[in-house]
């Protein structure tokens, strides 16, 4: 095998062994070859694992050795997202994502959210004083529903030349196709910032879309302190009654006619 090859060989097993110990600790049980460590976990069976990567990985300080238990660091957990995020590394490294799901009168819609980044998934977990958290799930929904639209909306400002629309033949209808879904996410978007309306749709762009700190709106919008919280939790209110908005209520019919037991309609 070429040193390419032996290099990658090493990552998988590398690999392999963080995604066992990510599911819980393991022991070093046996040695099942000159070359082979098996390592058992009482929760996830058992593997057989290659000294190196055993050595490299307590070396690198991905895994830690705590007689005789062997369990994932911070570092090691770290390393698997940036595997897992082969497009773009080093963000896939510092990403916490979540999928949510949301639903609307189309059925639910699977929404990828990346915690570390989210103002909104940040005062999901703040308590306030009662030990309630300072935004509930359904306003967190509806604010990621917003984000997600908006980015299928490719609304973000363009950074430099856009490259895809210079195709042909399957390209330019692959961007045609992108364009339609792109155009009903905008729509909705309109329809949604439009029922908010203007005095609250400000701050929904800032902290939803954005991803604006609270105190950094409060500075641009020259705000007083502590205000954007009860603003957005205002807007994100009625953002959500627009995604699901209440149903028609029923007027209880009055008494139009009496009549006795013999009693019958003219026609």
């Amino acid at each position: 095998m070429s040193a390419a090859g032996h290099k990658l060989a090493g990552k998988a097993a590398i690999s392999r062994l963080l995604r066992f110990l990510a599911k819980g600790t393991a022991e070093i049980v046996q040695q099942a070859s000159a070359g082979k460590l098996t390592l058992e976990s009482k929760s996830h069976g058992a593997i057989s694992i290659d000294r190196k990567a055993m050595k490299s990985v307590l070396g690198d300080g991905l895994a830690l050795m705590s007689e005789g238990t062997l369990s994932i660091s911070d570092a090691g957990r770290a390393n698997l997202r940036r595997l897992a995020c082969a497009d773009d590394p080093y963000a896939g490294q510092h990403r916490q994502e979540a999928v949510i799901v949301v639903a609307d009168q189309h059925g639910p819609m699977r929404v990828r959210s990346n915690d570390a980044e989210s103002p909104l998934a940040t005062l999901r977990k703040r308590k306030d004083a009662s030990g309630k958290p300072l935004i509930s799930d359904e306003a967190f929904k509806a604010g990621e529903r917003l984000r997600a639209d908006f980015t299928i909306g490719n609304l973000m400002p363009s950074i430099g030349v856009n490259w895809d629309v210079s195709g042909s033949g399957s390209r330019v209808n692959g961007v045609l196709e992108i364009t339609n879904a792109a155009l009903a996410a905008r729509q909705r978007v309109e329809r949604a910032l439009g029922a908010v309306g203007p005095e609250l749709s400000g701050v929904l762009i800032d902290v939803c879309c954005f991803l604006k700190g609270l105190e950094a709106v409060e500075r641009e919008r020259q705000w007083p302190v502590r205000s954007a919280k009860l603003i957005l939790k205002t807007a994100l209110a009625v953002l959500d009654r627009h995604y699901h908005p209440a149903p028609p209520s029923r007027a209880k019919l009055g008494i139009i006619h009496w009549g006795t037991d013999d009693y019958r309609p003219v026609l």
